[in-house]
């Protein structure tokens, strides 16, 4: 081992072998978190790839991806190479904060909890990071991806942590003691290696019995709640400072050496949320209010671009309307009025795939400019920062031209050659974000002859790129959105109806999990037939003067900055936003097992969007509302849902699991992030809005019953979360 290093030798081939099996339960999620935006063919590098298995696992799942797994520890190489054995696998002795590969040779480079070692054992030099990861960008071919996925700098501020004193002895053992005495010994030890080790803590009292407060530097709380459970190899955990980059100042880093951030997400892995969070410490405001549970790991996510082009984009200055996005009022019934805002034209997905070595394979439009998202104005509820470019489906609108060949000009442009499509198939049709945008999207399923393309697209963006397109392995796909990695939820709804035709498994769920116990059967139970009912229109079109002022149409401008800070496109782009509202939603799939079965609860809505693009007005909707601007982090947004359940359905859930990652509905007409949420239906009691349950099973089998975007993909999310058989 390089002598650098040598502070993190953890002892004999035992000791290891207990750390590797710690490591491992994460390697499923580095993985996933890589999914949306790792080629399948071409070199990456997995730096400081610890027991390998992260490694084997990319290699395992990309035969045609050459992954080469790095680390400081010649006994980490050895026994990694004892362990695995691919043709497309190998491991190097290497020190990451230094160039191991020739300059411009990788696709792909991953930091798995691995950097805080490089400024751990580097006197705590901050910056030391930032250097390791100029130098591994310069090994880094263009449009090559960069990801960390490490922990998090907080930020400052004095704060109050409460820890147990009844869950151990006061000793000062890490074997025996309480937390409330691990923490008075972590105060006097954390950063060992350094020639003044600990932190301030001031000791608060009990507040009630079997739990002392202290207060401390936020910070400094955070680092103790990472490592509270690590207690059998706490004389080397000391020695490590996990947090040093703040969010912004990781985003920054990024910019500074000319990677473009796709994605930049505070992660909580569910189990270590609720086995080692919840109940286990309570963090608060010196004023007793309390505070967001902290991130358990932060990914970050940055693609090389060329010189010239590039990699944030900065909203700026208000303009005058552009008339392509459309404001109309709509009157129901019973007298109230709805805003809707309209897109012009019928967009089209279309989705080439292939199948190759009993794979199945999508190709995407990877790297796409949609500045409107970074417009948004409340940021979203797991703290994750609004991509400038995203990776989705190929999209086209729909012109007076026949679709096949429309469909086929725009595969032509993507490096498809007309000779290789072997068949097109209509797929699904879905109103993305109904309760306030008219927009239809019908998706066309091409199946083509084996091709790992990856060519730039045509400028059509106005920005200094148009991304490019690249075949991605469809249910790793469907892993990436679980975690958050894949924010345009169409690819993922493609995804899964393509897997489904053509019978193939969706591959293992790894986001949050859910209880759902049997319970006994609710009135109101029925089949997927039953969904069908008389049509009807119960809305007319008003003036402007009878707007409630829901929604608003804004248009700014979006500079387009190089690595210089350098303005190198700008373009003016429409967009809407809710008025008294924010622009994050939680949607609800609100579930129970009754006999045997999963049902999932639907109401029977009316929305002016429906109504002006299918002519009537009815749409099966999940449990979906837009939040207060005061509303603000996960938990907070938990408890406003479960009160409005409470309130409007007459439901009281008991467990619940975040479904996923967040997504945007319409990334090229609003800044809008939802939330979706699975919710385990306790008791079900009259509301003001009656819920019909429907076995889940079968609705997810029948699209026609799926057209809200938000219903669609909890109810795929939901049956891949529990198991639940979804092909015909």
């Amino acid at each position: 081992m390089n002598a650098r290093y040598d502070g993190q030798r953890r002892g004999d081939r035992g000791d290891y072998a207990r750390y590797l099996a710690g490591m491992d339960a994460s390697m499923q999620q580095k993985v996933a978190l890589t999914a949306a935006h790792l080629l399948s063919v071409g070199r990456i590098a997995d730096m400081g790839m610890g027991s390998g298995a992260g490694s084997e696992a990319l290699a395992a799942l990309y035969p045609g991806l050459h992954v080469t797994g790095v680390d400081v520890s010649e006994e980490m190489v050895a026994l990694a190479r004892e362990r695995f054995d691919r043709p497309n696998l190998d491991f190097e002795l290497g020190d990451i904060a230094t160039r191991v590969f020739d300059d411009g040779c990788l696709q792909g480079i991953l930091n798995s909890s691995v950097l805080h070692h490089v400024t751990s054992f580097g006197g705590y030099d901050h910056d030391a990071a930032g250097r390791a990861l100029e130098a591994q960008v310069a090994q880094l071919g263009d449009h090559g991806v960069l990801i960390v996925r490490d922990f998090l700098d907080p930020g400052s501020g004095q704060v109050w942590l409460e820890v147990p004193t009844d869950d151990g002895d006061e000793s000062s053992d890490p074997a025996t003691c309480s937390s409330a005495a691990l923490l008075r010994r972590f105060a006097t030890e954390f950063r060992s290696l350094h020639a003044e080790p600990g932190f301030a803590l001031e000791d608060l009292g009990e507040p009630e019995p079997g739990w002392h407060r202290f207060a401390l530097d936020h910070r400094m709380a955070v680092e103790f709640i990472l490592r509270k459970d690590y207690r059998r190899d706490w004389v080397s955990e000391v020695k490590e400072e996990y947090t040093y980059f703040s969010q912004a100042r990781f985003e920054a880093c990024y910019a500074s050496l000319g990677l473009r951030v796709l994605a930049s997400s505070p992660i909580r892995n569910p189990w270590i949320v609720r086995n080692r969070y919840v109940g286990k410490f309570r963090l608060r405001t010196p004023d007793a209010e309390p505070l967001e549970l902290p991130a358990t790991n932060y990914v970050i996510v940055g693609e090389r671009v060329p010189a010239g082009l590039g990699v944030q984009f900065e909203p700026g200055d208000a303009r005058a309307p552009l008339d392509f996005l459309t404001l109309s009022h709509y009157r129901h019934r019973s007298g109230s009025v709805m805003d809707l805002v309209s897109r012009p034209n019928l967009t089209v997905d279309a989705i080439p795939w292939f199948e190759d070595d009993d794979e199945l394979f999508v190709l995407a439009r990877m790297s796409y400019p949609r500045p409107v998202l970074t417009a948004a104005p409340t940021p979203a509820l797991d703290g994750s920062t609004p991509p400038g470019w995203v990776t989705e489906p190929l999209t086209l609108l729909a012109t007076d031209a026949p679709l096949g060949q429309t469909i086929e000009h725009a595969l032509q442009r993507a490096g498809v050659e007309p000779s290789r499509i072997v068949s097109m198939e209509p797929g699904s049709s879905i109103l993305p974000s109904p309760g306030g945008l008219r927009e239809e999207i019908r998706s066309m399923l091409v199946r083509i002859e084996p091709q790992y393309v990856e060519v730039d697209v045509p400028s059509v963006s106005g920005f200094s790129t148009s991304g490019r397109v690249a075949a991605l392995e469809a249910r790793q796909l469907l892993r990436a959105a679980q975690v958050g990695g894949l924010p345009d939820a169409r690819l993922e709804l493609n995804v899964y109806d393509l897997l489904r035709r053509k019978g193939r498994d969706r591959g293992p769920w790894i986001g949050d999990t859910l209880s759902v116990p049997d319970r006994p059967r609710l009135e109101g139970v029925a089949e997927v037939d039953a969904l069908a009912r008389p049509s009807r229109r119960v809305f007319e079109k008003v003036s402007a003067s009878e707007s409630p002022g829901f929604l608003a149409l804004e248009c700014r401008s979006f500079d387009e900055l190089d690595q210089a800070g350098d303005v190198v496109a700008s373009r003016d782009l429409e967009y809407v936003v809710p008025q008294p509202l924010s622009a994050l939603t939680v949607s609800v799939a609100l579930l129970r097992r009754m006999d045997g079965r999963v049902y999932v609860g639907l109401d029977d809505d009316d929305l002016p969007a429906a109504q002006c693009i299918r002519g009537n007005s009815e749409l099966w909707v999940t449990p979906a509302w837009r939040l207060p601007h005061d509303v603000r982090g996960l938990a907070a947004g938990l408890a406003f849902v479960r009160q409005r359940l409470r309130e409007e359905y007459g439901v009281t859930v008991e467990d619940t699991a975040w479904l996923g990652g967040r997504y945007h509905p319409s990334t090229g007409a609003t800044p809008e992030v939802v939330h979706p949420l699975a919710a385990d239906a306790a008791e079900v009691q009259a509301g003001r809005r009656p819920l019909t349950w429907v076995p889940l099973g079968a609705l997810v089998r029948t699209p026609r019953w799926l057209a809200d975007g938000h219903l669609r993909i909890a109810a795929e999310r939901c049956a891949h979360l529990l198991g639940v058989e979804s092909t015909p």
